[in-house]
């Protein structure tokens, strides 16, 4: 199984925000951009692992800024680490202003996906080859997020928290 970059798994989804997909306040509901980054994040995911996948977890969502009716948005999803049979996938949200075309940074979630056989059971995905610094930077936390989640589950002992142990010597 070959290795693959970040950029190979890339997925761009660019739309704009319609009446139906607002709140009282003119602004994007939340569970709807949670479903547009779930879309993308399972379309880098299968791009990486070239099986069906299945999302396991929402690490992290960040709603940094509203995003009013009318305006473009595009969701960005590249793999950010890849374990045995897991992706850790890095969102993030920009919004382009309308009359200057300048893109925003609004909010970025990371979601966990498993790629699965035709039976729903997991199977081995490639390794990831981070590049760029910030590819590196997001390589290197998903394992101490990846630990962190563990070690709050009861899965693992925090001796055997290596990455968040490192944090703290």
């Amino acid at each position: 199984m070959q290795a693959k970059t970040p950029e190979q798994s890339k997925t761009t989804m660019t739309d704009m925000v319609l009446p139906s997909e607002t709140n009282p306040l003119n602004n994007l509901f939340g569970g709807e951009l949670l479903a547009r980054m779930d879309r993308a994040a399972s379309i880098a995911a299968r791009r990486h692992s070239r099986r069906i996948v299945v999302t396991a977890s929402v690490n992290h969502v960040a709603f940094n800024r509203a995003v009013p009716l009318g305006s473009v948005v595009t969701v960005e999803a590249k793999l950010s680490r890849a374990f045995k049979t897991s992706m850790e996938i890095y969102i993030d949200v920009w919004m382009e202003d309308r009359e200057s075309g300048a893109r925003t940074k609004a909010n970025e979630a990371i979601y966990t996906f498993v790629a699965v056989d035709e039976t729903g059971r997991p199977v081995a995905v490639p390794e990831v080859i981070p590049e760029t610094e910030l590819e590196k930077e997001r390589f290197d936390a998903a394992l101490r997020r990846k630990q962190l989640s563990l070690l709050l589950a009861g899965k693992i002992k925090p001796s055997a928290a290596t990455e968040l142990k490192a944090l703290f010597d």
